[in-house]
């Protein structure tokens, strides 16, 4: 899998494994039916602990982005367009709210931070 881990950062392991895996499901590069490599080949090609590369198997398969079937292993779930779409929703809220709370924080207005919004849509941030 094309997961590339940043120890630095906040998220945790597992987490950032999730989300990479959602965002290969996404972009079409895993389909529905594809094998997963199991939770140790997966822990050796990440160089994370057996507990790590399982829990983010174990939150996948809860979140209905993977099945895992006895004896024979872990695939990729059917995903519906309309599950893909929830999950960014889900995404810009969470990073919604935190901007609102961080401009809160600062004493922005909320013509400057539309004014913030535009400039970084239109790529001149």
């Amino acid at each position: 899998m094309d997961i590339i881990l940043d120890p630095s950062t906040q998220q945790s392991l597992y987490l950032q494994i999730v989300e990479q895996f959602k965002e290969l499901v996404s972009r079409k590069i895993l389909s529905e039916g594809d094998p997963l490599p199991s939770i140790r080949a997966l822990s050796n090609e990440l160089n994370v602990s057996v507990i790590t590369a399982k829990r983010a198997y174990q939150e996948l398969e809860s979140q209905g982005f993977i099945t895992t079937i006895p004896s024979k292993g872990s695939f990729v779930a059917r995903q519906s367009h309309d599950q893909i779409i929830e999950q960014y929703l889900a995404k810009i809220h969470t990073h919604m709210r935190s901007i609102q709370l961080l401009s809160q924080f600062v004493g922005l207005t909320d013509q400057e931070l539309a004014m913030m919004y535009e400039l970084v849509k239109d790529g001149r941030d």
